[in-house]
């Protein structure tokens, strides 16, 4: 597909043209069957959660919480596929399952057997593929801002502007106002208690931007506008969704629509939160997942 290429020039025209200013945040780039992507490993035998930022978000926005989980966790945090300084492949068309085996490929990668995975918003999404494909490598979902398929797509054609969706188009157009969107982003999807951090949220993001990392939204959200709504069905491993109502992005948004699609789903309502629950009360976040940590293997 055309517009995946197109994307991936762009996001190499902007890492050559910053080549030189690395950048400070802790991680590192390595090599999966999918492609380079750019991750922080705890590293050790304790029992795994994997983190997936939601762009602009990146896995310097983690580093305060990846030291509580680390307690007892492995953690691994690693930006998606058109996200921070993981570079899109030049045929990654962000569907469900490319996400999906993006993901396994990063278990496999670090010889992970089974994990919990903590992902946001449409990566919550790629996080229920990957427990539908491949039950065995989950141990539980735990998710944020994450309503059903229907719903996001619902959210995308009310949120996104419309030319994003155009394809090659929309990707020229997401990538020449990268930077005003990611700084912007911030002051809609926060709620008013967050904001009085603001820069703390605005600062990663746009290091990363400066320093030759990417956001992808067109991409994104022309990639899982393509799959059914109805696909993801069927998954029996445990879910609990982290919901914040104070993210004005999602006010329309049914947050119990995730039951359509996991009937079993826990949500439980962060009133404090925006759009980003697991770092906007990023303690209550960390003592949840710290109290459903499974025993060592």
């Amino acid at each position: 597909m055309f517009s995946s290429r197109f994307d991936r020039i762009l996001v190499d025209f902007s890492a050559a043209a910053h080549r030189r200013r690395a950048g400070a945040a802790p991680g590192r780039l390595t090599e999966t069957a999918r492609g380079a992507l750019y991750l922080q490993d705890t590293g050790g035998e304790k029992p795994c959660v994997v983190l997936v930022p939601d762009g602009p978000n990146v896995v310097a926005h983690y580093e305060q919480l990846i030291k509580k989980l680390s307690m007892k966790y492995r953690v691994v945090c690693f930006d998606m596929p058109g996200s921070g300084h993981s570079l899109p492949p030049s045929d990654y068309g962000y569907t469900l399952d490319e996400g999906a085996a993006t993901v396994i490929a990063v278990l496999d990668a670090l010889h992970i057997r089974r994990a919990v995975l903590a992902f946001s918003c449409a990566n919550g999404l790629y996080a229920i593929r990957v427990a539908q494909i491949a039950p065995s490598r989950v141990e539980s979902l735990v998710l944020s801002q994450t309503p059903s398929l229907l719903e996001m797509h619902a959210w995308s054609k009310r949120i996104v502007p419309r030319v994003l969706h155009i394809p090659v188009f929309g990707q020229l157009v997401g990538w020449l106002g990268r930077n005003k969107a990611a700084f912007s982003w911030y002051r809609i999807a926060l709620s008013s208690f967050s904001k009085k951090n603001l820069a703390d949220f605005q600062q990663p993001g746009m290091h990363s931007l400066a320093n030759g990392g990417c956001f992808c939204l067109a991409g994104i959200v022309q990639g899982l506008g393509r799959d059914d709504p109805n696909s993801l069905r069927g998954i029996s491993a445990p879910c609990l969704m982290l919901w914040g109502p104070l993210d004005r992005s999602h006010k329309p948004t049914n947050p119990m629509s995730l039951k359509d699609i996991v009937p079993h789903a826990e949500i439980i309502e962060f009133e404090s939160s925006g759009h980003f629950p697991d770092l906007e009360e990023s303690d209550r976040f960390a003592t949840i997942l710290l109290e459903r940590a499974p025993a060592a293997a």
